[in-house]
C-alpha cells in the first residue's frame, strides 16, 4: 500500500541546505526510493512509496537536517553513501566490511557516514567513506592498533589511511607519519638508481603523495616533511627500526614476502598504531614466492587487537568506469 508522509523543517534556509542546489539531493533520493518528493515553503513531502520506502526516506532526512544544523552542506556523493548505509541497515548488513571488531552502532539517528568521517586540521575539509564498508573500515583504524584493508584498485583503502594518518598527527595525535612499500620493480636494490633516498623511492610513493596533496595543502605536507614529521622509506630500509608514537602506512602489501610482513609488523613500538593495504589480485612476487600479506590474514585472523577490512567491486569509488573494468576482469 502506497503512504506518504510530511516532514517539516525549522525554516527555509534548512531545506534549502537539506535539498541542496536545484533539489539535486532530493533526486537522488527519489532515485533511490522511487515514489515522488516534493519541497515547498518548510516543508518535504514523499509520497507513492510504501512503509518501508517511508521509513528510509525519513532516516534520510534526519540525518541531513542533522549535518545542516552543523554547518556542514550535504554534497551529493555523502547523499549516495548515507543511501547505502541507509539500506545496509534496513537489511540487516551495517558491518558486512571487516571482522574483528569495529561494528558500526545503530541506536538513535544512526549516520554511520558522517560518524565516521575524518576532520583533518588545516586540511581541505571532512572527508567522508562512501558507503558502510568504507565506514566499518575507517572505524576500524580507529579502534585498533593494526589494520589490514584488502580489496581491488579504486575503493579508497590507501586514500582513507592516508587520511586517518594526517588526522592523527596533524592533532598531535601521533608523533610522526611512516609511508612505505615493498619496491618489487626495482628489486629493492635502490643503489643503483639516480639522487639521494627520497628521489630515490618517491617515484614509488607517488599515489600516497598524491592522496596527501588531494587531502591538505601542499604547504602544509612541505613542513611536514622538512620537520622529518613525515617520513618516506621502502621497506627493505624497515630493519632494525622500532617505530614509537607513530600512524605507519604499508602501502601495496600484496608484494612483501612473508619475511618482510613479519619484519614490518615487528617494528612497531609502543603508542603507534599501522595501516597495511593490498590487493589480493594485483601480485607482482615471482610466482615462487609466496605474498606476505595472504599469509599474515590466514596467520593472524584471530589475534585481538588487528582489525581486517574487506573492500570489494561494489566500493570502487575512483571511476564508475573501473568498476566495469575489474568486473570484466574477474569474469575473465
Amino acid at each position: 500500500m502506497e503512504e506518504r508522509i510530511t516532514i517539516v523543517l525549522d525554516n527555509q534556509d534548512l531545506l534549502s541546505e537539506v535539498c541542496g542546489a536545484n533539489d539535486r539531493n532530493l533526486r537522488l533520493i527519489e532515485g533511490s526510493l522511487g515514489g515522488r518528493i516534493t519541497a515547498r515553503g518548510n516543508e518535504i513531502r514523499a509520497e507513492g512509496m510504501n512503509e518501508a520506502g517511508l521509513a528510509r526516506f525519513k532516516a534520510m532526512i534526519d540525518n541531513l537536517t542533522a549535518a545542516a544544523r552543523e554547518g556542514e552542506q550535504p554534497s551529493p556523493e555523502y547523499v549516495a553513501a548515507l543511501l547505502e548505509a541507509v539500506g545496509a541497515a534496513a537489511g540487516g548488513s551495517a558491518d558486512s566490511a571487516g571482522r574483528g571488531g569495529g561494528a558500526l552502532k545503530k541506536e538513535g539517528p544512526w549516520d554511520p557516514i558522517r560518524d565516521a568521517r575524518i576532520q583533518i586540521p588545516q586540511g581541505f575539509g571532512s572527508v567522508y567513506p562512501r558507503g558502510t564498508n568504507q565506514a566499518a573500515y575507517i572505524q576500524g583504524m580507529r579502534a585498533h592498533e593494526i589494520t589490514f584493508c584488502v580489496g581491488p584498485a579504486g575503493t579508497g583503502k590507501t586514500f582513507l589511511a592516508v587520511a586517518e594518518a594526517l588526522r592523527l598527527v596533524l592533532s598531535k595525535k601521533a608523533r610522526k607519519l611512516v609511508l612505505t612499500r615493498p619496491v618489487v620493480e626495482a628489486g629493492e636494490s635502490l643503489g643503483f638508481l639516480p639522487g639521494d633516498l627520497a628521489q630515490k623511492i618517491h617515484p614509488y610513493l607517488r599515489p600516497l603523495y598524491d592522496a596527501m596533496e588531494a587531502l591538505a595543502p601542499y604547504e602544509t605536507i612541505r613542513h611536514l616533511e622538512e620537520a622529518r614529521i613525515i617520513e618516506i622509506a621502502p621497506l627493505a630500509y624497515m630493519r632494525g627500526r622500532s617505530l614509537n608514537d607513530a600512524a605507519v602506512i604499508l602501502d601495496e602489501a600484496q608484494n612483501t614476502t612473508k619475511e618482510q610482513m613479519k619484519m614490518f609488523l615487528t617494528r612497531l613500538g609502543s603508542g603507534s598504531r599501522a595501516v597495511i593495504t593490498g590487493d589480493a589480485t594485483q601480485i607482482d612476487l615471482p610466482k615462487h614466492i609466496d605474498s606476505g600479506l595472504l599469509h599474515a590474514l590466514s596467520l593472524l585472523s584471530a589475534v585481538e587487537g588487528i582489525y581486517t577490512a574487506y573492500l570489494h567491486t561494489g566500493d570502487v569509488v575512483r571511476n564508475p568506469l573501473i568498476k566495469k573494468i575489474i568486473q570484466a576482469y574477474d569474469r575473465a
